[in-house]
């Protein structure tokens, strides 16, 4: 068997080198066998899965969060919040909040205050809003217009003498 060669040619080098090496591995591995890590070093290195904490994306959301954000994925602590895909993106307001800033809406001329006592006209689509919810307390007279309305809106605003123009009725109250 051929250790080194002197050969011209670079394919009975390479060969010969390959074989040298092959040797070497054999001569290692029988001196390893038999030991308790078989050459990995310490014993939390290589074989076992306790110090790293799973492989893969294992713990993504428990023992490796941190890891997890910087890496960009998020998604609830306790797997409650859906990923940010599947949530709703439409834009929704609660009648109290509508109440609480209509007197600004009337300054800067997006809701009118009308003089014949049937209350403040609301263009909620002008608004960027798409739906309104029925959380808080409704004590004025507004006549609304959006695409969407809870049934608990809407019957806030018509027990304050308001009315509704609604071109998709929800008929939960979320």
């Amino acid at each position: 068997m051929l250790l080194y060669c002197c050969s011209i040619k670079s394919k009975v080098y390479k060969i010969c080198l390959v074989e040298k090496r092959e040797i070497r591995m054999k001569k290692r591995i029988k001196r390893i066998r038999g030991t308790r890590t078989c050459g990995g070093g310490s014993h939390k290195k290589r074989r076992g899965k306790g110090s790293k904490g799973g492989s893969g994306n294992a713990g993504a959301y428990e023992h490796h969060f941190m890891r997890s954000l910087k890496m960009g994925i998020r998604k609830g602590k306790h797997k409650s919040q859906l990923p940010l895909q599947n949530r709703s993106a439409e834009k929704t307001v609660n009648v109290g909040e509508l109440e609480a800033i209509v007197e600004e809406l009337i300054e800067e001329g997006k809701a009118e205050e009308k003089a014949d006592g049937s209350g403040i006209y609301l263009d909620a689509t002008q608004l960027g809003i798409e739906k309104i919810l029925g959380k808080g307390k409704v004590t004025r007279k507004l006549t609304l217009r959006a695409n969407k309305i809870s049934r608990a809106a809407k019957e806030k605003i018509e027990r304050a003498g308001g009315a509704v123009k609604v071109e998709v009725e929800v008929a939960s109250g979320v």
